[in-house]
């Protein structure tokens, strides 16, 4: 029996139902021998009743052998070599399911599986056709596509554009000695330093600052009998990290707030508490860019990820689903000539809509689109026609062979050439109907430089090394620069500066991972905190306004020319002269000087209040101490105060009506109030 999800069809058109009952009549038999393409060949375990393969179900995952066919110097690929040990990029076990929705339903199945190592228990962390270890891996079917590439196109293109998308590989698939065509070897998305580097948060970071991070979440539809963690304007919103079955109350309210914080603050551009201060900018453009680019049907509402880091600000991301995209004949909501964020259908929460409609958002929107469309950029006509020859070349062997598997591929050529007709035309609308970007096109960027990273400290007997990061960042201007809004865009350590905090001309400030370790060793407080740690081999830091603009950025790395002194020996990397290009290996040293500038700077505290709205328990968390808090009707009426010396108070409002409320949050520099919503 063919299942259907409600929520999937309501406006798909009747040919997908075609495509399934097609697919569902049967399939050919072939002889399939070798290939251009790794060979994945699945074999599941023996059931001990019949003793035939086991079958693989939706859940749970059931144990089986894999072996991967790719000869290390790109030849040929031939199943004869399955035992030949040089030849094979993978050969273990693994627990495999099927997965996906209605593209279950098809005869050709989409599987997930996990690399398990010889106890058929223990994930096995492994690099895979070239792609960095790890142990959660996707055989992606190519369901409702018969052009084979639009995922392909997608995820690429969303990587060039320097985006983390999950990495594919065009493989062949056998499954218990039966060939079933082709497929995509490609990522699952999760938390990892090279998939979506957000820390893992656990059951017990539930408090200050560990609530904030990190989190995978995504707008989807949910399982048979499963419930969203909540729900915003009819679209549901699933956790991903931690999963359902792990997320405390106290995480859910906190990731559900920060989407509540956005979609109440789209028209408000202040630096204090506008959206900016809630969301990336440039993930949230991006995001949009390829999904309005490909006018994925799915978009907004379904298979739309987020995620945000310990510390960090809520991002968009990362792409996912394409099938139904570039035109697709298998639903009427894939249109050349409108915005899928506003075609009323699928359309997701208004704050898609909202910040197209912000009276800023839409000049980055429009800057970062025409500089992507420029001649050898990602989303440039030229390129994409020129990558999509050669991915069809690349899999030309294997095309007609899938079609003699599966019969799906009608007129292939046609649908191609249909893709390409679509992009031309949609560049074309999108340009046109995008807007201005004159009033963002040239920012002016304040002249702050990172000096110094010191990124892997030595081990000493009075601190863990780790604890002795530190960046220092430098005003080489004549004047104060305000650095409210600036944050450290790139994931992997996260911070914000606190509105309205300064550094003066020709002076420096430090933010390092442990504030008392800091003070304890160069006699003097760091400005500011970070979360996490930085890598101990390569990372890119990039410091940016509040919408994106970079203001520098350094990718620093343990190996030569870079300075390896720096590298766990006691020294730090020091940038010989401000003026020089940091990017440049040979302008920085390796120096161990314990004695760092301390001239003053004006740090002001940073005030985090969540959820907003709030049902039960409100959090109040400020990176100084503050004296108490105290809650105000919306009429003025004192109602409840708070005398505490502490930089995190909770308080119940569970007894208090629905409506708006004032709190006012007591410290050294004086009184913040802001707006809260009990619900």
């Amino acid at each position: 029996m063919i299942k259907l999800y409600p929520q999937k069809f309501t406006l798909v058109s009747q040919i997908i139902l075609a495509f399934v009952l097609l697919s569902s009549l049967g399939v050919s038999s072939q002889t399939f021998t070798d290939s251009n393409l790794p060979i994945v060949i699945i074999t599941t375990d023996t059931d001990p009743l019949t003793g035939s393969p086991l079958a693989i179900l939706d859940d749970p995952k059931v144990l089986a052998t894999m072996k991967i066919i790719k000869r290390p110097d790109g030849s040929r690929n031939y199943l004869t070599d399955e035992n030949t040990t040089e030849y094979l990029n993978y050969n273990g076990r693994i627990g495999i399911e099927l997965r996906g929705s209605t593209s279950q339903e098809l005869r050709k199945k989409p599987y997930g599986l996990t690399t398990l190592k010889a106890d058929n228990t223990s994930n096995n962390n492994v690099s895979i056709l070239g792609m960095p270890s790890e142990n959660d891996w996707i055989l992606n079917s190519l369901a409702f596509d018969p052009s084979l590439i639009r995922d392909y196109i997608a995820y690429n293109m969303a990587r060039q554009m320097g985006n983390y998308a999950t990495r594919t590989e065009y493989c062949e698939v056998i499954v218990n000695g039966s060939y079933r065509g082709l497929y995509i070897f490609q990522e699952k998305i999760k938390s990892n330093e090279n998939r979506v580097n957000v820390v893992k948060i656990g059951s017990s970071d539930i408090d200050f600052p560990n609530v904030t991070g990190g989190y995978i979440t995504k707008a989807d539809r949910t399982d048979e009998g499963e419930l969203p963690a909540w729900v915003m304007e009819e679209t549901q919103f699933i956790n991903e990290l931690p999963k359902p079955e792990n997320a405390t109350a106290e995480q859910t309210a906190y990731i559900k707030g920060e989407f509540d914080k956005l979609a109440d603050n789209l028209y408000n551009d202040s630096l204090l508490d506008g959206y900016t201060s809630v969301i990336d900018v440039p993930s949230f453009v991006d995001f949009m860019l390829v999904n309005e680019l490909t006018s994925n049907a799915d978009a907004y509402q379904f298979s739309t990820f987020f995620h945000k880091d310990r510390g960090g600000k809520l991002r968009a991301g990362p792409v996912w689903d394409f099938n139904l995209t570039f035109g697709t004949t298998f639903t009427p909501r894939s249109d050349v000539d409108q915005w899928q964020f506003s075609n009323n259908s699928n359309t997701g929460p208004w704050f898609w809509a909202g910040l197209f409609d912000n009276k800023t958002y839409p000049c980055y929107f429009s800057k970062r689109w025409n500089e992507m469309i420029a001649p050898g950029q990602p989303m440039n006509v030229d390129v994409l026609n020129t990558f999509i020859d050669n991915t069809l070349a690349y899999i030309s062997e294997a095309i007609p062979r899938e079609n003699e598997k599966w019969g799906t591929l009608t007129d292939h050529e046609t649908d191609v050439t249909r893709i390409k007709t679509f992009i031309a035309q949609r560049i074309s609308w999108i340009s046109s109907n995008i807007g201005s970007y004159t009033k963002c096109a040239d920012v002016v960027t304040p002249p702050l430089v990172i000096s110094r990273i010191h990124y892997n400290p030595a081990t000493s007997i009075e601190f863990t090394s780790k604890d002795l990061e530190f960046i220092e960042i430098k005003n080489t201007g004549s004047e104060t620069v305000n650095l409210s809004g600036i944050y450290l865009r790139e994931l992997g350590t996260s911070y914000q500066f606190p509105f309205d905090s300064t550094v003066g001309a020709n002076e420096s400030l430090y933010l390092t991972s442990n504030l008392a370790t800091f003070q304890s060793k160069y006699g003097f407080p760091a400005f500011g905190q970070y979360s996490r740690n930085f890598s101990d081999k390569t990372q890119k830091i990039v410091l940016a306004d509040a919408y994106g603009n970079v203001i520098d950025k350094v990718e620093y790395s343990d190996a030569s020319p870079w300075p390896t002194d720096a590298d766990g020996k006691g020294s730090y990397l020091q940038l010989v002269d401000t003026a020089t290009d940091n990017n440049i290996a040979t302008n920085w040293v390796a120096s161990n000087n314990v004695v760092l500038s301390n001239k003053s700077f004006a740090a002001k505290s940073s005030l985090s209040i969540y959820p907003n709205p709030v049902t039960n328990t409100l959090m109040i968390h400020s990176t100084k101490t503050m004296d108490g808090i105290k809650i105000y009707s919306i009429s003025g009426v004192l109602i409840q105060e708070i005398k505490a010396k502490s930089e995190t108070i909770n308080t119940d409002l569970s007894a208090y009506d629905n409506g708006t409320y004032f709190i006012t949050v007591c410290d050294e520099d004086g009184q913040t109030t802001k707006k809260i919503l009990k619900k």
